[in-house]
């Protein structure tokens, strides 16, 4: 059994305290951008996260689509990030009600159409079906009510399990640069 060796209420206080003093520097935006990666390679791609911007990941097309999968593509990462939420935000919740853990497994999985992203006719484009399942075991005196508010306040708190299931807009914009050759720039 696991006992964990943080006190995230401990942990928690102060971001709280501040927080409650001053609520807008509760209001965080995230960001990644592309990283370094060879441009003549259409299969692979690198992204950073501004937060930790030593660490990055490579992602790149499914074999379905062509990809040679040595990588995890899109999709995985999209999964991965609720994985990774879903179980970061159950163990949290159960340091903070005292609960050891005697084991955590998180699986996902995700409907695809692969003929839609290579646009082969009215397919959809995009996963159409995520399925998480989550499973916990925890010692025989956690049962009832606190079994229970356990899981709910996992759920509940799940940022990006909440993000998916109640959607948020999504601006994006595309634009070319153009870079005139030598050959065609006029001296003047």
């Amino acid at each position: 059994m696991a006992r964990t060796r943080i006190d995230v209420r401990e942990l928690q206080a102060p971001i709280r305290e501040r927080y409650n003093r001053d609520p807008r520097t509760a209001q965080i935006r995230l960001s990644v951008r592309s990283g370094q990666s060879d441009l003549s390679d259409p299969l692979h791609c690198a992204v950073v996260p501004e937060s930790v911007p030593e660490v990055s990941w490579r992602s790149g097309a499914h074999p379905a689509v062509g990809g040679s999968g040595d990588v995890p593509c899109s999709g995985d990462v999209l999964l991965g990030a609720l994985a990774a939420c879903q179980e970061t935000t159950l163990r949290m919740v159960a340091a903070n009600m005292g609960i050891e853990l005697e084991s955590l497994e998180v699986e996902i999985e995700a409907d695809w159409d692969a003929r839609g992203t290579l646009a082969m006719g009215d397919y959809p484009i995009g996963l159409t079906a995520i399925r998480c399942t989550t499973r916990v075991t925890v010692p025989e005196d956690v049962r009832g009510e606190r079994a229970e508010r356990l899981l709910r306040s996992a759920e509940k708190y799940c940022v990006v399990l909440n993000t998916l299931r109640s959607g948020v807009p999504v601006a994006s914009s595309f634009s070319l640069d153009q870079r005139q050759s030598d050959s065609s720039r006029t001296e003047v």
